[in-house]
């Protein structure tokens, strides 16, 4: 089954932005909100670049800022859970929803790697 990382990542950053607007106007959960709001819409710019990467390396780079995007949204919205500002219900499964991206992108990462390795060492034995 193909999955459509653009697609999924966009999704996910329009669920983010419906959480940020639902969010109580405390100052507390303003800068909390602002905080998932940037990282959880960045996933999908992130994606995208990696997506028009003109070398291996870009592509890794672009898919791992990602992944620090997807680590830094769940913290977020960890916090705004713990803290009282919404249940884990009101999420929606964003929570997971982001776990399975780090799990996508992390194969992406280790994939591109391992095809990496596999070039360079033929490239090395065709010498």
């Amino acid at each position: 089954m193909k999955i459509d990382l653009k697609k999924k990542t966009k999704e996910l950053a329009l669920r983010i932005i419906k959480l940020y607007v639902a969010l109580p106007k405390t100052p507390e959960a303003q800068v909390l909100g602002k905080q998932v709001l940037r990282s959880g819409t960045s996933v999908g710019a992130h994606y995208h670049e990696a997506f028009r990467s003109r070398s291996n390396a870009e592509f890794i780079s672009k898919i791992e800022g990602g992944l620090q995007e997807l680590e830094e949204t769940i913290y977020w919205l960890e916090l705004l859970v713990e803290a009282g500002i919404v249940r884990v219900t009101q999420l929606g499964g964003l929570l997971a929803e982001a776990n399975e991206l780090i799990a996508i992108f992390v194969t992406c990462v280790k994939n591109t790697k391992n095809s990496t390795a596999k070039n360079q060492m033929k490239a090395k034995h065709e010498r």
